[in-house]
């Protein structure tokens, strides 16, 4: 085999509490990728979406894994790469995860799978570095894991995999852009030891809901008093969006990533669709392009076509 396609999936990280270390895998929204195996320590990469993104490697968040893996292997071959961007970057879904996540993936399963999935994320981190400035895995992992993923430290890097109970995920993704790098920069760097604490005891609180099943502490710890209440201000409609989910019976959800995407997580089918119907007039008042998905959560990761 030289080549292969792949859907690369979206992810939602932080999940309101767990700032870089929680993420989850969607089933919609999904790149699409082709990646072949060339002669010559070279990668090539093609975007067929008219995003500008970097043809050269170092800068591209799918190059810059490719680069690592290539540095690992003594074979002489390289890399071409043409990438579908259906998550659209900026989005808060996960976009430059998706093509890092994606293309390691690919690589993997030319290569005969060499490496093992946390040495995939370890790969698939430098094209994070690329998009933010700082190696996180939130997003890579539950690409590459599936469903929720823990990460309990950076380095060495330790993730715990999660399955969790069956649950409906409402996405709205305005079409404005927030840069992670620049969400970053606006945090707080200290914080109250009464406000962590709080924050310690909500992530325990959503992890343990998760692997238990208990929708009720799921949605009880989905609270964020730290990232939240700063990033929020960016994204137009947020609080109305929020409450007015939660009125209507949503377990809870807020910023995806760094924005400006917003989900929400639901026990079913019906009050999903009565979230995104509360997202769309939301947006539609406020005068706002959008798009919106009802999807649920992707045990698999990225998938080979």
């Amino acid at each position: 085999m030289n080549s292969i396609k792949i859907k690369s999936p979206a992810t939602v990280a932080n999940l309101v509490c767990g700032f870089d270390v929680l993420g989850m895998c969607l089933h919609e929204p999904n790149d699409e990728m082709e990646v072949k195996l060339i002669t010559g320590k070279k990668i090539t990469i093609h975007s067929t979406d008219g995003y500008a993104l970097p043809s050269d490697p170092q800068l591209n968040t799918a190059g810059a894994p490719l680069i690592e893996i290539l540095k690992t292997i003594d074979d002489d071959i390289g890399f071409e790469v043409c990438i579908k961007k259906n998550i659209k970057p900026g989005s808060g879904l996960g976009s430059s995860a998706a093509s890092a996540a994606g293309v390691v993936v690919a690589a993997n399963h030319l290569l005969g799978n060499r490496f093992t999935k946390n040495e995939l994320v370890q790969f698939a981190m430098f094209g994070e570095k690329v998009a933010s400035g700082v190696k996180h895995a939130d997003n890579v992992a539950p690409g590459i894991f599936g469903g929720v993923t823990l990460i309990r430290c950076i380095f060495p890097l330790d993730i715990v995999s999660i399955t969790p109970p069956p649950l409906f995920v409402t996405v709205v993704h305005p079409q404005i852009e927030v840069k992670t790098s620049d969400a970053r920069q606006i945090l707080r760097k200290e914080v109250l030891l009464k406000d962590a604490i709080k924050q310690w005891g909500n992530i325990a609180g959503l992890v343990a809901g998760l692997v238990k099943g208990d929708y009720d502490l799921i949605g009880r710890s989905l609270e964020d008093v730290i990232i939240e209440p700063v990033r929020s201000i960016l994204i137009p409609g947020f609080d109305t969006i929020k409450k007015q989910c939660k009125e209507a019976g949503v377990l809870g959800g807020g910023i995806s990533g760094s924005g400006p995407s917003l989900f929400m997580l639901s026990k079913d089918k019906v009050t999903a669709v009565a979230a995104e119907n509360i997202m769309k007039d939301v947006y539609n008042q406020l005068g706002l392009d959008y798009h919106t998905y009802v999807t649920t959560i992707n045990n698999e990761g990225c998938r080979v076509l």
